[in-house]
């Protein structure tokens, strides 16, 4: 059963986070094939690489949804698993929290890109119109 509102994770510090995102694995799974339409991130608590995806999970899924768990399953997301795929266009709410040095060093590891760049880069890349607020 999916968790009835957004950023229910957000309390946990990274280790809950990356069971939480573990745990959308299971489900739910989007429509396939499904594309265009905006989708609005919330990017208040997006401090962590989990915090991260489990924000683009619901961004554009829903709660508890399962937008990939790394960059590389993101990317399988982005090229049709059963997910929404581009073009659509991503509101990126707070970009400025996931831009800030962060004690949690997943964040900052990608060929000297931060997590929130590549992820940035990886979405832009495959046609998401990304918007930083």
């Amino acid at each position: 059963m999916s968790p009835p509102c957004p950023n229910q994770w957000a309390q946990f510090d990274a280790e809950g986070r990356s069971e939480w995102l573990g745990l959308t694995r299971v489900g739910p799974w989007g429509p396939e094939g499904l594309s265009g339409g905006t989708y609005h991130l919330d990017g208040q608590h997006v401090t962590d690489r989990a915090g991260l995806l489990l924000a683009l999970g619901e961004a554009v899924l829903g709660p508890g949804a399962h937008y990939g768990t790394c960059l590389d399953s993101v990317m399988d997301c982005l090229c049709g698993e059963p997910s929404v795929v581009p073009p659509f266009t991503l509101v990126w709410h707070h970009a400025d929290i996931a831009r800030q040095p962060s004690p949690d060093t997943s964040l900052h590891h990608l060929g000297g890109l931060s997590y929130f760049e590549a992820t940035v880069n990886l979405l832009r890349e495959k046609g998401v119109t990304v918007v930083l607020q």
